[in-house]
């Protein structure tokens, strides 16, 4: 399998919603713009958080053995997917692409 990097591309919080629908909670996402996860065998890396895992863990696998090519042409680089995790009040994009050299 490749190694796959996922990479934080940008955080968007709505705080309309949050006012209108979410009960106060005291912590909410870490995660920074151009942070960087590997994942090694179709694995979550560590730190990235559950909800994130499960809204891409099918891409990342996909990619690590080899397919890609998402939605007929979705992607500019077949070998590569966005995808947000499943916060409805604080979504954030990661750029998922196969590491070419698995040196990383």
């Amino acid at each position: 399998m490749k190694p796959c990097r996922i990479t934080v591309m940008r955080i968007t919080t709505y705080p309309d919603l949050m006012a209108e629908y979410e009960n106060p909670i005291e912590h909410t996402c870490d995660l920074h713009v151009g942070q960087v996860f590997v994942s090694t065998n179709g694995e979550k890396p560590e730190g990235l958080c559950d909800s994130a895992w499960e809204s891409m863990a099918s891409f990342v696998k996909e990619l690590a053995e080899g397919g890609g090519n998402f939605y007929d042409g979705w992607m500019k680089n077949p070998h590569s997917a966005m995808i947000s995790c499943n916060d409805g009040f604080r979504p954030v994009s990661f750029y998922i692409e196969i590491i070419a050299d698995e040196s990383f």
